[in-house]
């Protein structure tokens, strides 16, 4: 076991992206090691009320900064957490945090308390530690990530012109910010969360390691996830997420309109967004209204999105049996392999969509290959992308950066399952089961 004190501002069980990310990344940190959980005080209560298995739980206090956060958050930003203006106002929010942390910590850390620290959240790479500053010099080291961002708008896609913020160009200004340079130079180890964000930091490949995908999913949805071939019916597809321009919803229902049209498939939307008048008005031009509609059971998941960094619902719909079809760029083309779906080049719009229609169909024509895509999908998930699964590849890292274990096998250009099973991966398995064997 590792004593990690664990930094993750806004971390929530009830929250929704970030927030239930940190929590739900720290928890399963948590069942493996013995884990000092940093969070905010507005997140405390919440925090307890789930009695999860961390060591302690180090609360900071709130200053007026937080209360200035918390009313931008609301009434200038409008609670929405996808802008990228408000990804730079959080930088002197997420300075103020880590210095309070460090305050109040620092006289454990040099007495030895911990074994390293590592920065949860936020992700976003652009906004620094200044506990890597901090800790230069030990005496223990520093760990961040797993991190995301700066996932480029696609050229020539209407649906990423709608949705590309003006500040987007300013981005790699982050760099001359306090503490940026040094977060990544002093960093023991960084962990990043898409190939992208890997290739930005290439320069500190030495000790830099690709986990894709910030998000996990809960392995309670594995368990429910077993079901009955599919049979000879309609091809049950879905759309979840936003509708929102850049997640191309409108792509999806162009594929799936000669299916559609033919009644050989039926197609879900699970969303909401300023994009659904449009999506109405498209169902009703390719005449496909009547195929479309809201809730129900799905074979395949039809996720286009056109700049999506991590796909948290690819993580779900592999776990509930869909198999996935999803555009090869960001964090749904690191996720996907051939094994358990499929991805298409992001080429333009008419090819993207010809593409998926291809695959819809041979979908269609042929229910083995979409049951053993299913199958294979729900083991993968099971297997590699669960809460779990990912706290045991941030363990081998974690070990190899403390010197108790290789330096683990994790770069671009092998799938999930490859990094899994190492020999380094068994030992670690067995060694966490012996030691929850012997707790309980």
């Amino acid at each position: 076991m590792l004593r990690i004190l664990l930094l993750a501002p806004a971390s929530n069980p009830n929250g929704i992206t970030g927030p239930l990310i940190g929590y739900s990344h720290g928890e399963a940190l948590a069942r493996l090691h013995a884990v000092t959980f940093v969070i905010r005080r507005q997140d405390e209560a919440a925090v307890r009320h789930k009695h999860s298995p961390f060591r302690a739980i180090e609360v900071i206090s709130p200053s007026w900064l937080d209360y200035i956060y918390s009313w931008s958050f609301r009434w200038i930003f409008k609670n929405n957490y996808r802008s990228q203006v408000l990804t730079a106002f959080n930088y002197l929010f997420c300075v103020a945090f880590e210095w309070r942390a460090w305050r109040q910590t620092r006289s454990r850390i040099k007495a030895g308390e911990f074994d390293l620290v590592m920065r949860l959240l936020p992700i976003s790479s652009v906004l620094p530690s200044p506990f890597a500053f901090f800790l230069r010099r030990g005496p223990i080291p520093f760990v961040i990530g797993p991190i995301n961002g700066g996932l480029p708008w696609p050229a020539g896609f209407g649906q990423a012109d709608k949705q590309k913020e003006w500040i987007s160009n300013l981005r790699n200004f982050y760099r001359f910010l306090p503490f940026a340079r040094s977060t990544y130079r002093n960093a023991a180890a960084i962990i990043a969360g898409s190939s992208h964000t890997y290739n930005e930091f290439a320069a500190y490949r030495e000790k830099l390691f690709l986990v894709p995908g910030e998000n996990g999913i809960n392995p309670s949805l594995c368990e429910g996830a077993s079901r009955s071939p599919v049979s000879s019916a309609k091809l049950e597809l879905i759309f979840v997420g936003g509708l929102v321009p850049y997640k191309a919803c409108d792509f999806a229902l162009r594929a799936a309109a000669p299916l559609l049209q033919t009644h050989r498939a039926h197609f879900t939307i699970v969303g909401d967004g300023p994009e659904q008048a449009d999506l109405e008005q498209l169902t009703r031009s390719l005449g496909i209204e009547n195929d479309v509609t809201r809730l129900g059971a799905v074979d395949v998941l039809v996720f286009p999105s056109v700049h999506e960094f991590g796909g948290a619902v690819v993580f779900e719909a592999l776990a509930m049996g869909a198999v996935p079809v999803v555009v090869d760029f960001g964090g749904p083309g690191d996720i996907v392999n051939p094994d358990v779906g499929f991805k298409v080049p992001l080429t333009n719009e008419d090819d993207v969509v010809s593409q998926i229609a291809k695959v819809l169909a041979k979908l269609a024509d042929d229910r083995d290959l979409l049951e053993q895509l299913r199958q294979r999908g729900m083991h993968y998930a099971r297997e590699c992308l669960s809460w779990d699964g990912k706290a045991q590849l941030i363990t081998q890292i974690l070990s190899w950066v403390v010197g108790r274990g290789p330096k683990p096998d994790l770069q671009p250009g092998k799938t999930l399952p490859e990094r899994q099973t190492n020999g380094r991966m068994a030992d670690l398995l067995v060694a966490n089961l012996l030691f929850l064997t012997s707790a309980r």
